[in-house]
């Protein structure tokens, strides 16, 4: 019988929102790093026929340019895919028991939430959104209701009209 290889393969794709606001720092040799968490959800029909959802929260790093380019996107409750590879750390807490933490690091991060560019390029002084030359300047639609099927559409326009108002 022949040996037989396992493939190197380590590829995790995500979306999900921000639990938080995210946290930026950086090394002591000066690389940007950020850190934040993301709840995806997945929606079911149980037994009953009854729509269902379950909540799985996944820590994310990114590092370098892509941190960078976070800095002014995110906040608690953004919208994101991720694109990445789960990595693992080994520590020590407190009280010297060993702890295996199992993150995403992050590729490639596409920010799913509308965001406003002034049509100036961002030159005013009263904008509070950042320009990048790459990216159109108008109103940019980063949704992900393209990739939904017409059943996932309807439900979400039903929860979305059915939702009390917050005041």
């Amino acid at each position: 019988m022949a040996d037989l290889k396992m493939p190197e393969l380590n590829c995790v794709i995500i979306a999900g929102n921000l639990t938080k606001d995210p946290v930026f720092r950086q090394t002591t040799n000066g690389t940007p790093v950020v850190n934040f968490s993301i709840a995806s959800n997945r929606k079911y029909r149980d037994a009953n026929n009854q729509w269902q959802e379950e909540v799985c929260y996944v820590g994310v790093v990114a590092w370098n340019k892509l941190a960078d380019s976070c800095i002014n996107r995110l906040k608690k409750g953004s919208a994101v895919l991720i694109d990445g590879e789960l990595q693992s750390h080994l520590f020590k807490n407190d009280d010297g028991f060993s702890r295996n933490i199992v993150e995403i690091k992050a590729r490639r991060i596409q920010f799913l939430n509308k965001k406003c560019v002034p049509a100036d390029g961002g030159i005013s002084g009263t904008s509070t959104n950042q320009h990048h030359e790459d990216e159109p300047s108008i109103v940019e639609d980063d949704s992900f209701d393209k990739f939904l099927t017409s059943e996932e559409s309807q439900l979400l326009k039903e929860q979305t009209h059915t939702q009390p108002q917050r005041s």
